[in-house]
Protein backbone atom coordinates (compact mmCIF):
# COMPACT_ATOMS: atom_id res chain seq x y z
CA UNK A 1 0.00 0.00 0.00
CA UNK A 2 1.17 3.42 -0.87
CA UNK A 3 0.38 6.87 1.11
CA UNK A 4 -0.42 9.63 -1.42
CA UNK A 5 1.47 12.82 0.77
CA UNK A 6 -1.16 15.19 -1.70
CA UNK A 7 -3.88 14.47 -0.27
CA UNK A 8 -5.33 16.75 2.55
CA UNK A 9 -7.49 14.50 4.49
CA UNK A 10 -8.43 11.09 5.63
CA UNK A 11 -6.56 8.94 8.14
CA UNK A 12 -3.94 8.13 6.17
CA UNK A 13 -3.00 11.74 5.26
CA UNK A 14 -2.69 12.47 9.05
CA UNK A 15 -0.58 9.33 9.77
CA UNK A 16 1.78 10.90 7.15
CA UNK A 17 2.59 14.32 9.11
CA UNK A 18 4.19 11.91 11.79
CA UNK A 19 5.34 9.50 9.11
CA UNK A 20 7.84 12.21 7.65
CA UNK A 21 8.65 13.71 10.82
CA UNK A 22 9.98 10.33 11.69
CA UNK A 23 11.45 9.65 8.17
CA UNK A 24 13.31 13.28 8.83
CA UNK A 25 14.78 12.42 12.21
CA UNK A 26 16.04 9.27 11.55
CA UNK A 27 18.29 10.64 8.72
CA UNK A 28 19.43 13.47 10.71
CA UNK A 29 20.38 11.20 13.28
CA UNK A 30 22.33 8.77 10.05
CA UNK A 31 19.81 5.52 11.74
CA UNK A 32 18.84 2.42 9.54
CA UNK A 33 15.12 1.39 9.97
CA UNK A 34 16.91 -1.75 11.93
CA UNK A 35 18.67 0.70 13.92
CA UNK A 36 16.01 2.55 14.85
CA UNK A 37 13.81 -0.16 15.82
CA UNK A 38 16.75 -1.22 18.15
CA UNK A 39 17.16 1.45 19.82
CA UNK A 40 13.19 1.88 20.47
CA UNK A 41 12.98 -1.75 21.51
CA UNK A 42 10.59 -2.20 18.81
CA UNK A 43 10.14 -4.87 15.55
CA UNK A 44 11.52 -3.57 12.75
CA UNK A 45 8.53 -4.30 10.21
CA UNK A 46 6.50 -1.92 13.05
CA UNK A 47 8.47 1.12 12.32
CA UNK A 48 8.19 0.26 8.49
CA UNK A 49 4.52 -0.40 8.81
CA UNK A 50 4.63 3.41 10.83
CA UNK A 51 6.65 5.14 7.81
CA UNK A 52 4.47 3.66 5.07
CA UNK A 53 0.72 4.88 6.96
CA UNK A 54 -0.45 1.02 7.60
CA UNK A 55 -0.11 1.34 11.05
CA UNK A 56 -1.23 3.54 13.53
CA UNK A 57 1.75 4.98 15.55
CA UNK A 58 0.47 5.12 19.64
CA UNK A 59 1.90 7.88 21.84
CA UNK A 60 4.79 5.18 23.52
CA UNK A 61 5.83 4.95 19.97
CA UNK A 62 6.03 8.59 19.63
CA UNK A 63 7.92 9.51 23.25
CA UNK A 64 9.91 6.36 22.44
CA UNK A 65 11.07 7.89 18.98
CA UNK A 66 11.67 11.03 20.62
CA UNK A 67 13.75 9.42 23.15
CA UNK A 68 15.82 7.76 20.57
CA UNK A 69 15.79 10.27 18.29
CA UNK A 70 16.14 13.52 20.52
CA UNK A 71 14.23 15.85 18.22
CA UNK A 72 13.45 18.34 20.81
CA UNK A 73 10.02 17.78 21.04
CA UNK A 74 9.48 18.00 17.21
CA UNK A 75 8.05 14.33 17.21
CA UNK A 76 5.52 14.20 19.91
CA UNK A 77 4.54 17.99 18.24
CA UNK A 78 3.57 16.08 14.89
CA UNK A 79 2.64 13.34 16.69
CA UNK A 80 -0.43 15.56 18.54
CA UNK A 81 -0.98 16.72 15.24
CA UNK A 82 -1.90 13.48 13.74
CA UNK A 83 -3.57 12.34 16.41
CA UNK A 84 -6.05 15.66 16.81
CA UNK A 85 -7.97 14.09 14.33
CA UNK A 86 -8.54 17.31 11.94
CA UNK A 87 -6.67 17.33 8.39
CA UNK A 88 -2.56 17.04 8.91
CA UNK A 89 -0.48 20.39 7.67
CA UNK A 90 1.98 18.70 5.65
CA UNK A 91 5.32 20.38 5.96
CA UNK A 92 5.31 22.66 1.55
CA UNK A 93 8.15 21.59 -0.45
CA UNK A 94 10.91 24.49 0.51
CA UNK A 95 10.38 27.42 -2.25
CA UNK A 96 13.21 28.99 -3.71
CA UNK A 97 14.58 31.82 -1.24
CA UNK A 98 14.28 35.60 -2.16
CA UNK A 99 17.23 36.55 -5.30
CA UNK A 100 17.47 39.96 -2.94
CA UNK A 101 18.55 37.52 0.27
CA UNK A 102 21.89 36.99 -1.29
CA UNK A 103 22.07 33.41 -0.60
CA UNK A 104 22.89 31.78 -4.15
CA UNK A 105 19.38 29.56 -4.32
CA UNK A 106 21.03 27.20 -1.14
CA UNK A 107 18.73 26.14 1.65
CA UNK A 108 18.93 24.24 4.62
CA UNK A 109 16.47 21.75 5.05
CA UNK A 110 18.05 20.82 8.33
CA UNK A 111 20.59 21.82 10.72
CA UNK A 112 21.14 19.59 13.44
CA UNK A 113 24.34 19.95 16.06
CA UNK A 114 25.39 17.91 18.65
CA UNK A 115 27.58 19.37 21.11
CA UNK A 116 29.29 17.10 23.58
CA UNK A 117 31.36 17.64 26.87
CA UNK A 118 33.77 15.43 28.26
CA UNK A 119 37.07 15.66 30.37
CA UNK A 120 37.68 20.00 29.46
CA UNK A 121 37.02 19.00 25.78
CA UNK A 122 33.97 20.32 23.93
CA UNK A 123 33.44 18.21 20.83
CA UNK A 124 30.46 19.77 18.09
CA UNK A 125 29.17 17.13 15.31
CA UNK A 126 27.39 19.41 12.85
CA UNK A 127 25.35 18.03 10.02
CA UNK A 128 23.42 19.81 7.20
CA UNK A 129 20.76 18.62 4.34
CA UNK A 130 21.55 20.69 2.02
CA UNK A 131 18.89 21.76 -1.45
CA UNK A 132 20.47 23.61 -4.15
CA UNK A 133 17.13 26.05 -5.04
CA UNK A 134 19.43 28.08 -7.51
CA UNK A 135 21.03 27.63 -10.94
CA UNK A 136 24.43 27.34 -10.56
CA UNK A 137 26.66 24.19 -9.34
CA UNK A 138 27.56 24.27 -5.93
CA UNK A 139 31.38 23.59 -5.15
CA UNK A 140 31.99 24.81 -1.63
CA UNK A 141 29.79 25.77 1.93
CA UNK A 142 31.23 28.48 4.37
CA UNK A 143 31.40 27.01 7.92
CA UNK A 144 31.97 28.86 10.88
CA UNK A 145 33.95 28.52 14.13
CA UNK A 146 33.97 31.47 16.36
CA UNK A 147 34.75 30.61 20.37
CA UNK A 148 34.34 33.42 23.09
CA UNK A 149 35.80 32.18 26.96
CA UNK A 150 33.83 35.56 28.07
CA UNK A 151 30.87 36.36 26.34
CA UNK A 152 29.79 39.95 26.92
CA UNK A 153 33.30 41.43 28.39
CA UNK A 154 34.95 41.64 24.54
CA UNK A 155 38.24 43.07 26.46
CA UNK A 156 38.62 40.20 28.24
CA UNK A 157 38.27 37.88 25.96
CA UNK A 158 40.37 39.88 23.38
CA UNK A 159 42.86 39.87 25.86
CA UNK A 160 42.70 35.83 26.48
CA UNK A 161 42.85 35.11 22.38
CA UNK A 162 45.93 37.27 21.80
CA UNK A 163 47.42 35.59 24.49
CA UNK A 164 46.49 32.11 23.71
CA UNK A 165 44.89 31.99 20.30
CA UNK A 166 42.44 29.34 19.10
CA UNK A 167 44.85 27.06 16.80
CA UNK A 168 44.32 24.84 13.30
CA UNK A 169 45.84 21.57 15.84
CA UNK A 170 43.11 22.35 18.55
CA UNK A 171 40.44 22.01 16.17
CA UNK A 172 41.10 18.83 14.72
CA UNK A 173 38.62 19.78 11.51
CA UNK A 174 37.28 17.27 9.50
CA UNK A 175 34.61 16.83 7.27
CA UNK A 176 32.54 14.73 4.97
CA UNK A 177 29.97 14.22 2.35
CA UNK A 178 26.72 11.70 2.28
CA UNK A 179 24.99 9.86 4.75
CA UNK A 180 27.70 7.88 6.99
CA UNK A 181 30.64 10.11 6.55
CA UNK A 182 31.13 7.81 3.23
CA UNK A 183 33.23 10.99 0.98
CA UNK A 184 35.91 12.84 3.50
CA UNK A 185 35.26 16.87 2.07
CA UNK A 186 38.81 18.70 1.66
CA UNK A 187 38.54 22.33 3.17
CA UNK A 188 40.61 25.62 2.50
CA UNK A 189 41.05 28.75 5.02
CA UNK A 190 39.23 32.39 4.33
CA UNK A 191 39.67 33.91 7.39
CA UNK A 192 42.22 32.62 10.83
CA UNK A 193 42.11 34.91 13.67
CA UNK A 194 42.72 34.39 16.71
CA UNK A 195 39.45 33.24 18.37
CA UNK A 196 37.58 32.98 14.67
CA UNK A 197 38.53 30.60 12.14
CA UNK A 198 36.17 30.79 8.58
CA UNK A 199 36.19 27.89 6.04
CA UNK A 200 35.31 26.60 2.91
CA UNK A 201 34.10 23.01 2.61
CA UNK A 202 34.88 21.96 -0.40
CA UNK A 203 32.51 19.23 -2.77
CA UNK A 204 35.88 17.76 -3.51
CA UNK A 205 37.25 14.83 -2.12
CA UNK A 206 39.73 11.92 -2.66
CA UNK A 207 37.10 10.11 -4.92
CA UNK A 208 37.13 13.27 -7.31
CA UNK A 209 34.53 16.01 -7.51
CA UNK A 210 30.64 15.88 -6.20
CA UNK A 211 29.48 19.57 -6.88
CA UNK A 212 25.46 20.15 -5.55
CA UNK A 213 23.85 20.56 -8.92
CA UNK A 214 20.38 22.62 -9.28
CA UNK A 215 17.59 20.66 -8.15
CA UNK A 216 19.86 18.49 -5.65
CA UNK A 217 20.23 18.06 -2.05
CA UNK A 218 22.79 16.50 0.46
CA UNK A 219 24.10 15.46 3.61
CA UNK A 220 27.18 17.48 4.59
CA UNK A 221 28.87 16.74 7.97
CA UNK A 222 31.89 18.15 9.74
CA UNK A 223 33.55 18.11 13.48
CA UNK A 224 35.85 19.88 15.45
CA UNK A 225 37.02 20.54 19.09
CA UNK A 226 37.66 23.16 21.51
CA UNK A 227 39.08 22.95 25.00
CA UNK A 228 37.11 24.61 27.79
CA UNK A 229 39.95 27.27 27.83
CA UNK A 230 38.75 29.04 24.42
CA UNK A 231 35.19 27.61 24.63
CA UNK A 232 32.55 29.63 27.52
CA UNK A 233 29.16 27.85 28.87
CA UNK A 234 27.39 28.82 25.53
CA UNK A 235 26.62 28.10 22.21
CA UNK A 236 24.94 29.72 19.39
CA UNK A 237 23.44 28.98 16.22
CA UNK A 238 22.62 31.84 13.69
CA UNK A 239 20.55 31.38 11.14
CA UNK A 240 22.40 32.81 7.72
CA UNK A 241 20.73 30.74 5.17
CA UNK A 242 17.06 29.97 4.53
CA UNK A 243 16.31 26.76 7.19
CA UNK A 244 13.02 24.60 7.41
CA UNK A 245 14.40 23.32 10.55
CA UNK A 246 16.94 24.15 13.27
CA UNK A 247 18.01 21.29 16.35
CA UNK A 248 20.44 21.25 18.88
CA UNK A 249 21.47 18.51 21.21
CA UNK A 250 23.81 19.32 24.09
CA UNK A 251 25.22 16.14 25.73
CA UNK A 252 26.68 16.58 29.26
CA UNK A 253 28.28 14.42 31.93
CA UNK A 254 25.53 13.76 34.21
CA UNK A 255 28.04 14.36 37.22
CA UNK A 256 28.20 17.97 36.78
CA UNK A 257 24.40 18.46 37.52
CA UNK A 258 24.32 20.76 34.29
CA UNK A 259 21.35 23.09 33.74
CA UNK A 260 20.36 24.70 30.39
CA UNK A 261 18.73 27.46 29.79
CA UNK A 262 17.95 29.14 25.52
CA UNK A 263 18.12 32.92 24.56
CA UNK A 264 16.51 33.83 21.28
CA UNK A 265 17.98 36.60 20.11
CA UNK A 266 18.16 38.69 16.78
CA UNK A 267 19.29 42.22 14.65
CA UNK A 268 17.85 44.43 17.60
CA UNK A 269 19.15 44.40 21.25
CA UNK A 270 16.16 41.88 22.45
CA UNK A 271 16.94 38.81 24.02
CA UNK A 272 13.98 36.22 25.10
CA UNK A 273 13.76 32.67 26.29
CA UNK A 274 13.03 30.60 23.76
CA UNK A 275 9.21 30.09 23.03
CA UNK A 276 9.40 25.98 23.47
CA UNK A 277 10.88 24.24 26.55
CA UNK A 278 14.30 22.01 26.10
CA UNK A 279 13.81 18.65 26.41
CA UNK A 280 16.03 16.33 28.89
CA UNK A 281 16.72 12.94 28.87
CA UNK A 282 18.96 11.11 31.21
CA UNK A 283 20.64 8.05 29.99
CA UNK A 284 22.91 6.59 33.05
CA UNK A 285 25.91 8.62 33.15
CA UNK A 286 24.69 11.40 30.24
CA UNK A 287 22.36 14.12 30.35
CA UNK A 288 21.19 14.97 26.91
CA UNK A 289 19.23 18.43 26.61
CA UNK A 290 17.67 18.87 23.19
CA UNK A 291 16.41 21.52 21.40
CA UNK A 292 14.14 22.22 18.15
CA UNK A 293 12.18 24.67 15.73
CA UNK A 294 10.92 24.70 12.69
CA UNK A 295 11.30 27.88 10.08
CA UNK A 296 13.29 30.00 11.93
CA UNK A 297 13.61 33.37 10.58
CA UNK A 298 17.24 35.08 8.70
CA UNK A 299 19.20 36.52 11.37
CA UNK A 300 17.72 34.69 14.23
CA UNK A 301 20.51 33.46 16.96
CA UNK A 302 19.36 30.49 19.15
CA UNK A 303 21.87 30.26 21.86
CA UNK A 304 21.72 27.97 24.64
CA UNK A 305 23.80 28.26 27.72
CA UNK A 306 24.42 26.12 30.62
CA UNK A 307 25.94 26.24 34.32
CA UNK A 308 27.61 22.87 35.80
CA UNK A 309 26.05 22.79 39.06
CA UNK A 310 28.15 19.97 39.89
CA UNK A 311 31.76 21.29 40.02
CA UNK A 312 33.65 21.59 43.02
CA UNK A 313 32.52 24.60 43.62
CA UNK A 314 29.26 23.33 43.68
CA UNK A 315 30.17 20.33 45.52
CA UNK A 316 27.15 19.16 48.53
CA UNK A 317 27.57 20.61 51.77
CA UNK A 318 26.53 23.19 54.59
CA UNK A 319 23.80 24.98 52.14
CA UNK A 320 25.37 28.29 50.70
CA UNK A 321 24.59 31.85 51.80
CA UNK A 322 22.69 33.89 48.91
CA UNK A 323 25.67 36.08 48.15
CA UNK A 324 27.76 33.05 47.74
CA UNK A 325 24.96 31.72 45.39
CA UNK A 326 24.97 34.84 43.36
CA UNK A 327 28.56 34.64 42.90
CA UNK A 328 28.55 31.59 42.01
CA UNK A 329 26.28 32.12 39.58
CA UNK A 330 28.64 35.50 38.26
CA UNK A 331 27.26 38.08 40.36
CA UNK A 332 29.84 40.85 40.97
CA UNK A 333 29.57 41.38 44.93
CA UNK A 334 30.02 44.69 46.75
CA UNK A 335 33.63 44.22 48.52
CA UNK A 336 34.44 44.97 44.39
CA UNK A 337 35.39 48.29 43.92
CA UNK A 338 33.72 48.48 40.30
CA UNK A 339 30.66 48.50 42.12
CA UNK A 340 31.23 52.32 43.14
CA UNK A 341 32.32 53.56 39.34
CA UNK A 342 29.96 54.94 36.97
CA UNK A 343 30.08 53.06 34.32
CA UNK A 344 31.45 54.18 30.66
CA UNK A 345 28.53 55.55 28.17
CA UNK A 346 27.93 54.07 24.84
CA UNK A 347 28.33 55.83 21.88
CA UNK A 348 25.42 54.83 19.94
CA UNK A 349 25.01 53.51 17.46
CA UNK A 350 28.65 53.29 16.66
CA UNK A 351 28.75 50.90 19.31
CA UNK A 352 25.74 49.14 18.98
CA UNK A 353 27.28 45.43 18.40
CA UNK A 354 28.80 45.96 21.66
CA UNK A 355 25.61 47.18 23.28
CA UNK A 356 23.88 44.03 22.21
CA UNK A 357 26.28 41.88 23.03
CA UNK A 358 26.58 43.19 26.90
CA UNK A 359 22.77 42.38 26.64
CA UNK A 360 23.03 39.19 25.69
CA UNK A 361 25.23 38.80 28.68
CA UNK A 362 22.86 40.41 31.41
CA UNK A 363 19.91 38.60 30.04
CA UNK A 364 22.26 35.50 30.24
CA UNK A 365 22.58 36.15 33.50
CA UNK A 366 18.95 36.74 34.32
CA UNK A 367 18.46 33.30 33.60
CA UNK A 368 21.18 31.59 35.50
CA UNK A 369 19.48 34.03 38.56
CA UNK A 370 16.01 33.36 38.10
CA UNK A 371 16.87 29.20 38.37
CA UNK A 372 18.44 30.29 41.59
CA UNK A 373 15.63 32.66 42.83
CA UNK A 374 12.09 33.54 42.53
CA UNK A 375 11.27 37.11 42.05
CA UNK A 376 7.87 37.86 42.65
CA UNK A 377 8.47 41.59 42.41
CA UNK A 378 10.55 41.46 39.24
CA UNK A 379 14.19 41.84 39.02
CA UNK A 380 17.39 44.01 37.25
CA UNK A 381 20.86 43.18 36.26
CA UNK A 382 23.22 46.13 35.75
CA UNK A 383 26.35 45.50 33.80
CA UNK A 384 28.70 46.48 36.43
CA UNK A 385 27.41 43.86 38.59
CA UNK A 386 28.72 40.84 35.89
CA UNK A 387 32.21 43.01 35.66
CA UNK A 388 31.03 45.02 32.41
CA UNK A 389 32.02 48.30 32.50
CA UNK A 390 29.41 49.83 30.64
CA UNK A 391 26.36 51.78 31.00
CA UNK A 392 23.54 48.94 30.01
CA UNK A 393 20.92 47.18 32.37
CA UNK A 394 17.88 45.27 32.05
CA UNK A 395 14.74 44.91 34.00
CA UNK A 396 12.19 42.31 33.81
CA UNK A 397 8.77 43.08 35.72
CA UNK A 398 6.65 41.33 37.64
CA UNK A 399 4.69 40.90 34.87
CA UNK A 400 7.87 39.00 32.73
CA UNK A 401 7.86 42.48 30.50
CA UNK A 402 11.49 43.08 29.26
CA UNK A 403 13.07 46.61 29.89
CA UNK A 404 16.58 47.59 28.52
CA UNK A 405 18.88 50.75 29.11
CA UNK A 406 21.66 52.06 27.38
CA UNK A 407 22.78 55.50 29.33
CA UNK A 408 19.94 55.67 31.31
CA UNK A 409 19.64 58.72 33.91
CA UNK A 410 16.71 60.22 35.73
CA UNK A 411 16.20 63.61 34.95
CA UNK A 412 12.74 63.84 36.97
CA UNK A 413 10.74 62.86 40.09
CA UNK A 414 7.12 63.03 41.12
CA UNK A 415 4.11 61.40 42.99
CA UNK A 416 5.06 60.08 46.85
CA UNK A 417 7.43 58.96 47.92
CA UNK A 418 7.22 55.82 49.99
CA UNK A 419 9.74 53.23 51.59
CA UNK A 420 9.76 49.57 50.69
CA UNK A 421 12.02 46.10 51.01
CA UNK A 422 14.83 46.20 48.45
CA UNK A 423 17.24 43.44 47.62
CA UNK A 424 20.59 43.39 45.70
CA UNK A 425 22.01 40.50 43.71
CA UNK A 426 25.21 41.79 44.80
CA UNK A 427 25.19 41.39 48.58
CA UNK A 428 21.72 39.21 48.72
CA UNK A 429 22.49 38.46 51.99
CA UNK A 430 20.18 41.06 53.51
CA UNK A 431 17.16 43.78 52.43
CA UNK A 432 16.99 46.88 52.99
CA UNK A 433 14.00 49.69 53.17
CA UNK A 434 14.60 52.17 50.79
CA UNK A 435 12.49 55.43 50.13
CA UNK A 436 11.64 55.68 46.50
CA UNK A 437 9.48 58.43 44.43
CA UNK A 438 6.13 56.25 43.05
CA UNK A 439 7.17 57.88 39.36
CA UNK A 440 10.77 59.21 37.55
CA UNK A 441 11.37 60.00 34.07
CA UNK A 442 14.48 58.64 32.89
CA UNK A 443 16.05 59.76 29.78
CA UNK A 444 18.45 56.74 27.73
CA UNK A 445 19.45 56.05 24.42
CA UNK A 446 18.20 53.46 22.45
CA UNK A 447 20.21 51.41 20.15
CA UNK A 448 20.35 53.50 17.37
CA UNK A 449 21.30 56.13 19.19
CA UNK A 450 18.44 58.01 19.92
CA UNK A 451 17.77 59.67 22.99
CA UNK A 452 14.35 59.02 24.66
CA UNK A 453 12.41 59.95 27.77
CA UNK A 454 10.47 57.13 29.34
CA UNK A 455 8.12 57.52 32.70
CA UNK A 456 8.17 54.54 34.51
CA UNK A 457 5.75 54.21 37.78
CA UNK A 458 5.24 52.53 41.12
CA UNK A 459 6.85 49.34 41.30
CA UNK A 460 8.93 49.49 38.18
CA UNK A 461 9.74 52.83 38.52
CA UNK A 462 11.75 50.95 41.95
CA UNK A 463 13.52 48.73 39.86
CA UNK A 464 14.63 50.72 36.93
CA UNK A 465 15.86 53.57 39.57
CA UNK A 466 17.57 50.67 41.73
CA UNK A 467 19.64 49.38 37.93
CA UNK A 468 20.43 53.29 37.03
CA UNK A 469 21.70 53.55 40.32
CA UNK A 470 24.64 51.09 40.09
CA UNK A 471 25.34 52.20 36.84
CA UNK A 472 25.97 55.95 38.25
CA UNK A 473 27.85 53.50 41.30
CA UNK A 474 25.63 53.87 44.23
CA UNK A 475 23.63 51.16 46.23
CA UNK A 476 20.46 51.42 48.02
CA UNK A 477 21.75 51.30 51.05
CA UNK A 478 23.66 55.01 50.05
CA UNK A 479 19.69 56.02 49.86
CA UNK A 480 17.88 54.52 53.44
CA UNK A 481 17.67 57.11 56.17
CA UNK A 482 19.90 57.38 58.64
CA UNK A 483 19.79 55.11 61.57
CA UNK A 484 17.97 52.25 58.98
CA UNK A 485 20.13 49.03 58.80
CA UNK A 486 19.56 46.42 56.18
CA UNK A 487 17.56 43.54 57.79
CA UNK A 488 18.94 39.46 57.42
CA UNK A 489 17.23 37.92 54.62
CA UNK A 490 16.11 34.99 56.91
CA UNK A 491 13.46 38.04 58.71
CA UNK A 492 12.27 39.57 55.91
CA UNK A 493 8.94 37.83 54.61
CA UNK A 494 8.52 39.45 51.51
CA UNK A 495 9.98 36.66 48.95
CA UNK A 496 7.81 35.90 45.99
CA UNK A 497 5.21 38.82 46.85
CA UNK A 498 4.11 41.52 44.50
CA UNK A 499 4.96 45.59 45.43
CA UNK A 500 2.24 47.26 47.87
CA UNK A 501 0.92 50.37 46.96
CA UNK A 502 -2.26 52.05 48.54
Amino acid sequence: MTTDTTDTGGPEAEVNVFAAELKRWYDVRGFSRTSLAREMGFDRSYISKVLSGTEKPSESFAQQAEKALRAGGALLAAWRTYDADRPAKHRPSLLPPDPSAGTGGLVVDHDDAVLRYQDGVYRLTQRRHLVNHGSEPITRYMIRISVDRYPGDPERSNRLYSENPLTWEEIGLRAWHGQDRANPMTWTTHHDRDALKEVWLLFSGEHGHFPLYPGESCWIEYEYTVTETHWGNWFQRAVRLPTRTLSVCLDFPAALAPSVWGLHTSMTAQAMPFPTAIAREDTGDRHVFSWSCEDPPLHARYRLEWDFRGRPDHADGPPPKPSETMAALGIVQDTDPQLRRPARRFDLPTEAEDARRVIIALNSAAERVSQAHTFGKGMGIAAPQIGIDRAAAIVRTPDGEPITLFNPTIIETAGDTDEQYEGCLSFFDVRGQVPRPHVIHVEHTTIDGTTKITVFERGVARLVAHEVDHLHGSLYTDRMREGIEPIPVEQYRGTGTSWTYR
